[in-house]
Formats: structure tokens, sequence, C-alpha cells
């Protein structure tokens, strides 16, 4: 059983949803982070992703679009991020990493040299948002057999046929694009999510986290009483975006502690 698949298992034990909260590495500057990541373990993260940054993130809204291009300037590298895991790794830290990031800085390094390094500097899953699973059975044996989980995304356009490509390739969890959009673009139809969350439970057999398009503690509250995890990126850069980078640590540790405490309260209801 892989790091994060225990982790999913520890929570449902304890009756709690996984909270996974996403920041672009690199962004605002290289030396921020480690004290981000630390930052969001503190606020109740039980899964960090961690986005590669990437020059034309086209599931990405503008927020990440910006976050990207500021680590970009920051002279940001797929194998600068894997330098940043190990940083975190060597503080003693265990929250299981997926990388969240896009195919070509992946196809540059190698594929079997990307899933090994990665493995390496502690890196626990791989989210690769332009790999679709009908394509992918390679990605995800050369990921598995360097111990990291393939996560892969499902939509509410998503097929019959998407589900049963995504439940033979993927492990780990699901991440669910809870809007036809980018990331942070739209209102949740949380009526909407709340059907479609059985049926791909159903159908792929791994717990699903809902993401997309989550910014406030209410909201996060009702996917935890639906889903298996909640995934938070856009509104967590937007925290960063407005704090010195002094404070911004501090502030996002608090903006995610609401969110902790509204989901917990969720599963107690």
């Amino acid at each position: 059983m892989s790091t994060i698949q225990q982790t999913f298992k520890r929570l449902a034990g304890e009756g709690r949803k996984a909270l996974i909260p996403f920041i672009t590495a690199g962004d605002p500057a290289p030396e921020m982070t480690l004290p981000l990541m630390q930052a969001l373990v503190a606020g109740g993260a039980d899964i960090i992703e961690l986005g590669v940054p990437f020059s034309d993130p086209m599931a990405d809204g503008p927020t990440i679009q910006r976050a990207s291009e500021r680590a970009l300037a920051a002279g940001m590298s797929t194998r600068k991020v894997l330098e940043m895991v190990r940083a975190f790794r060597a503080t003693g830290d265990q929250t299981p990493i997926v990388l969240m990031g896009y195919a070509n800085p992946i196809e540059a390094m190698g594929l079997e040299a990307f899933a090994k390094a990665a493995s390496e500097a502690g890196v626990d899953g791989v989210l690769v948002v332009d790999y679709p699973p009908e394509e992918c059975v390679t990605f995800a044996e050369v990921c598995r057999a360097a111990g990291l989980d393939p996560v892969f995304l499902l939509a509410p356009t998503s097929t019959e046929q998407r589900f049963a490509d995504v439940a033979a390739v993927g492990s780990g969890y699901i991440y669910y694009v809870s809007l036809k959009g980018v990331t942070g673009s739209a209102t949740l139809d949380l009526d909407e999510v709340a059907r479609r969350i059985p049926v791909i439970r159903e159908k792929v057999g791994m717990p699903v986290g809902v993401g997309f398009g989550i910014r406030d503690a209410a909201t996060a509250a009702r996917i935890a009483s639906l889903a298996d995890a909640v995934v938070i990126g856009s509104r967590i850069i937007e925290e960063i975006e407005q704090s010195s980078r002094e404070e911004a640590p501090a502030k996002v540790t608090a903006f995610l502690r609401g969110i902790r405490t509204a989901m917990d309260n969720a599963g107690e209801r």
C-alpha cells in the first residue's frame, strides 16, 4: 500500500476527509517554497500537490498561470522542484507529495529518469494534466515501479470509457475537476458534484478528491460531506499574492486552518 493509499485509509478510519492544498514550486520565490510547504502542513494538509511550473499551463486559470510565470522567471526547473521536495523530506516531514504539472518537462527529462529522480527525492505521486489515461499504460507502469502513484483527472464531461481507462491505470486517488473550465474560473454546481461522486467511486474504486472551484470554508465543508478529499489551489495562491513574503506562510496556515476546521465539523454532522 502506497503512502497516499495509507493516508486515505487512516483518514477513513478517523472519519475525516483529506485536505489537499496546491502551491506552485518556486512561487513567489524559490526560497519561499519550503516554508510555504511547512505552512500547509501546519494548516492541516494531509497531502500536498506541488505544481511544476510550465510555460503553457492550459488547464489553469490566471492565478496559477501567474504563479508559473513568477516561478519560471526565478529560474525554476523540474530538477529544482525535486530539490525542494528533497529539502522538505530532510526536515523529517513525511506528508505525501504529488507533483502536478504537464507532459513536456517530463518528456524532456525522460520518463524513467523522471520517475527515478522523483522517487529518490521523496515524491509520492504524479498528476500530469495532459497525459490522457487511455495512452498511459507505460507511464503508469513506470511510476508504480518507482513507488509513485499515477493520479488522473476526471471531469463533468467524462464518459463511461474514460472511467474505465482511469480505473485501469490510476492509483492513489482521483482528482475530479468539478467545473467545466480552468482552475478558479467559476462557481461550483454542488448538486452536480453530489450526483457524480457516487458514480465515480463505483466505477473507478478509488478515493475521489474534488477541486477547481473551492474558495471558502463553507464550500470545502460541503465538498467534504460528499467526497474523500478537498483540493484547493487558486485561493491559496491568491493569499500568497496578497501577502508580503514575511507574512505569507502565517497567512496560508491561518487560511488553511479555517478550511480544515470546517471540513472536520462537516464530518461530525
